[in-house]
């Protein structure tokens, strides 16, 4: 049955229908998968942040300009922006995931993801104040 208010139970379905718990400890180890997954996201956006401060704080080597205002430069992707847009993709995989795990209507599975967020932020992006990206120039504070 889906739920379309907040409830508490150890009987849920996330993602999958083969994902179900149907005991306290299937529905103890699935909290547990959330909160992990969920400090994940935020370890992983760190990583993200991180790339695109040396992508921009280290522009590949090009020559000037030329001056023309029909003509753009061809930029060459560097390996910091690919790994920046590679890990925005998963990042952005894994946030719907736990959107749509939110979506249970669980609040067990709402309060692990909350929290894992939470834990997350304070191990992994609590220094992001560090580092700061202003006019395409990186300052470390």
């Amino acid at each position: 049955m889906m739920h379309m208010t907040l409830y508490w139970g150890i009987k849920v379905t996330l993602l999958f229908d083969c994902w179900k718990t149907d005991s306290w400890f299937s529905y103890l180890l699935s909290l547990l998968a959330c909160f992990l997954f969920s400090a994940f996201y935020q370890y992983l956006e760190d990583r993200r942040i991180r790339f695109k401060a040396i992508a921009v704080s280290n522009p590949s080597q090009q020559p000037p300009p030329v001056n023309a205002p029909l003509l753009t430069p061809k930029r060459r992707a560097s390996s910091a922006k690919f790994a920046t847009a590679l890990l925005f993709g998963i990042n952005s995989a894994i946030g719907y995931l736990l959107m749509l795990a939110i979506m249970s209507f669980n609040g067990g599975v709402f309060l692990a993801i909350v929290l894992g967020l939470t834990v997350g932020y304070v191990l992994f992006r609590s220094g992001d104040e560090e580092v700061v990206v202003v006019d395409n120039t990186c300052a470390c504070a």
